[in-house]
């Protein structure tokens, strides 16, 4: 059940219904504007009284009968796909790619203007400490060794510059 609730809480399946119900209602706006003004005036070019009715081909059949082909009903349905997909692009797409490469432009110019403020790493803390205790001390390190210094005799390791001593 946990799964089926996260699925459905995605952004993708809200953004999906939103679409479908978005996309129904420009559907029934465009299949009434071509059904009630395009079709008539197309109609009325091809004397017809809608483009339904318009440029019809009689064709023969195998039993002797006739079949209709109606291109007229074709090319509504391309008009209104075309009508469709236009108000889409310019009603959704073009907008919210607007806005996207705007929003872009912003988060870029603020990244630009205010660097990050990167911690300094371990290494770069200790070599800090390390340069500090050097100068209270006079510079030199201590004859005796001490605890933190390599004995003389250790082989050379990958620390910085090949200075540390493993």
């Amino acid at each position: 059940m946990k799964g089926f609730k996260e699925f459905l809480l995605r952004g993708n399946v809200i953004d999906l219904a939103v679409a479908v119900v978005i996309g129904a209602a420009f559907t029934a706006i465009v299949t009434a504007i071509v059904t009630n003004l395009i079709n008539p005036l197309i109609g009325a070019v091809f004397n017809a009284s809608s483009l339904d009715k318009a440029l019809i081909v009689a064709i023969p059949t195998v039993s002797g009968g006739s079949a209709k082909i109606l291109f007229g009903a074709i090319i509504g349905a391309v008009i209104n796909f075309v009508i469709v997909a236009a108000v889409v692009y310019f009603a959704l797409v073009v907008p919210v790619n607007h806005l996207k490469k705007v929003a872009f432009e912003r988060v870029k110019k603020n990244e630009e203007q205010t660097p990050q403020d990167v911690p300094p790493t371990d290494v770069e803390v200790l070599l800090e400490i390390r340069d500090l205790l050097r100068s209270q001390n006079g510079g030199a390190l201590p004859a005796g060794g001490g605890a933190h210094v390599a004995p003389s005799d250790a082989p050379e390791g990958p620390g910085i510059g090949g200075s540390t001593k493993l």
